[in-house]
């Protein structure tokens, strides 16, 4: 054994240990990278070193400044001056900031709402002119509150009021003008008015769109011709229920939801005449008088020609 180990070099020796470390070091385990161990430590050391190469970075481009403002070899004496005018500059973002909101509520502002002030009108009038010419063009007796059959159809409400808007507009105002100057009408009734002429929330008994004016008393009130002329129809059938047309040269006046008639067709009337008795007849909610206007066939407000309570 002695001799053995004299033959061996010392080369093999270190090899032969070498060897055998290694062989225990993998009988322990797995063996786990080098570039793995400590990473979370190193991780943090790379954050350190990336602060400090910032820092380092702001310091060099700082120093290279100073260098420029104090140094008269490298840059020309113009050059020097504009940086240092730069460097002294006071910026003063806080003014800027103000600047700007004043030039905005001076010259910006203003045109901004009234761009959208007159944007909004137009959508008002727009809307006004459609409702009033549909309510125009509606000349059916379900204008009350009933008779499906008796309605427009929409497709015909929204090309009437599409085409002829501003016309029935203000074809409603002549209307009423004419039946003032020519025509003498009263009231039919005094009472309190339950529902006006135009748009309202309709449901299964009354219409959206109302075409007359809705007079409410006690059931069995009697009430007036509001204007002389002769009974083109009385007649109980329909959305109306008991109802009387009176016509004079083109304007017609109608009395509906009536629970007695004291006329008939062909009748002629006096203004102020008794022609009937309040009812709740046809599509109606309560006793109350409809009062409705038409001239040559398109309903007018009776609001534009007489005075309401």
């Amino acid at each position: 054994m002695y001799k053995l180990e004299r033959v061996i070099s010392s080369e093999e020796r270190i090899r032969r240990a070498e060897e055998i470390y290694n062989r225990r070091r993998m009988q322990t385990g797995v063996r786990v990278p080098t570039s793995k161990v400590n990473a979370s430590s190193k991780d943090k050391y790379r954050l350190y070193k990336k602060l400090i190469l910032q820092i380092a970075i702001c310091f060099v481009i700082y120093f290279i400044f100073y260098l420029i403002k104090n140094s008269n070899y490298i840059f020309s004496e113009d050059f020097i001056n504009k940086t240092r005018e730069f460097l002294s500059y006071d910026i003063n973002f806080g003014n800027i900031y103000n600047s700007a909101i004043e030039y905005y509520n001076n010259n910006m502002k203003g045109q901004f709402i009234q761009n959208i002030e007159e944007d909004i009108n137009a959508v008002q009038t727009t809307n006004e002119i459609q409702e009033e010419s549909t309510a125009v063009n509606l000349e059916i007796e379900g204008g009350i509150g009933g008779g499906e059959d008796q309605l427009l159809t929409l497709n015909e409400q929204v090309k009437a009021a599409s085409t002829q808007a501003t016309v029935q507009l203000s074809q409603m105002e002549i209307d009423a003008n004419e039946i003032k100057q020519n025509y003498s009408l009263i009231l039919p009734l005094s009472g309190t008015v339950t529902s006006r002429y135009g748009p309202r929330e309709g449901n299964e008994i009354v219409s959206a769109n109302h075409v007359g004016i809705d007079i409410g008393v006690n059931e069995g009130t009697v009430f007036v011709a509001a204007m002389s002329g002769t009974v083109i129809k009385a007649s109980g059938e329909g959305s109306y229920g008991n109802h009387i047309f009176i016509e004079s040269g083109d304007v017609t006046t109608i009395y509906a939801h009536c629970k007695t008639l004291y006329v008939k067709e062909g009748d002629y009337i006096s203004q102020g005449q008794k022609i009937g008795e309040v009812g709740s007849t046809g599509n109606a909610t309560g006793p109350h008088l409809h009062f409705e206007i038409r001239k040559a066939g398109r309903t007018v407000n009776p609001e534009y020609v007489m005075t309401f309570a």
